[in-house]
């Protein structure tokens, strides 16, 4: 019977810039072969410093035009943050949708004031979070000895669905995309669209485990099985089929 476990690294402390993470997981976790580990974006980017204190922000007449509009009504500095970290501001009624340097489609550019450690200060994205998954998966190796797929996730929303999910930023060690074109369904048949986002299903999943306020920002799916290796930019929409570019 196939089976699939999620197991949440608990007792993790809070992490700082600096901080080594895979020293951290480790020092809580047991790994078996074959693991993937799913860890949520916000411990990687404090532990590489990707935070940002509001005092130090002057915000701009865009920024402060657009704060305006939105229904959150955020702090214009923090506008002006996401401004910084996009190439391109997609809609800014009622939500701020951006295009980032990653080439991300999502609401305020993945920067976010909670759980930051501070009340003014504002965590962003990785600079490459393949880079990261790679350094982590890296540096697991070298703590365990052990083959592991590492996973850095975030939670997005989705245009066409209601509520947020967790999907995959960076990727190392597993396939971003399980590619299943020109093979037989179960009546035979050629199949001719279907392509898996297995990095995206395995963090969603994660999520389940990390909640929001449970402080599990870590996760281990094991019995997986999977081959091949990919990247999180391979789940990125060409612009060109994108329909909201």
């Amino acid at each position: 019977m196939k089976r699939v476990e999620l197991i949440g690294v608990e007792g993790l402390p809070e992490v700082r810039p600096g901080d080594d993470i895979g020293q951290l997981i480790s020092a809580h976790a047991a790994f078996a072969s074959g693991d993937v580990l799913v860890v949520a974006q916000k411990v990687i980017s404090k532990a590489e410093g990707r935070l940002v204190d509001l005092a130090s922000i002057h915000a701009s007449a865009e920024a402060k035009r657009i704060a305006e509009r939105l229904i959150a009504r955020p702090d214009p500095r923090m506008v002006q943050v996401v401004l910084n970290e996009s190439v391109r501001v997609l809609r800014s009624e009622r939500v701020l949708i951006t295009e980032t340097r990653h080439g991300y489609v999502c609401a305020n550019a993945g920067v976010d004031h909670s759980n930051t450690g501070g009340r003014d200060t504002l965590t962003l994205l990785p600079v490459d979070p393949d880079a990261s998954a790679h350094r982590l998966r890296d540096r697991l190796r070298e703590l365990t000895g052990g083959e592991l797929g590492v996973i850095i996730s975030d939670t997005f929303g989705r245009p066409w669905r209601l509520g947020i999910i967790n999907i995959a930023l960076g990727v190392a060690g597993v396939p971003a995309l399980v590619d299943l074109r020109g093979t037989l369904d179960d009546a035979g048949e050629p199949l001719h669209a279907t392509v898996l986002a297995v990095a995206d299903e395995i963090a969603a999943s994660a999520g389940l485990v990390m909640g929001k306020t449970s402080r599990t920002p870590a996760v281990i799916a094991r019995g997986l099985a999977l081959e091949g290796r990919g990247s999180g930019r391979d789940l990125i929409r060409p612009a060109a089929e994108d329909l909201f570019r």
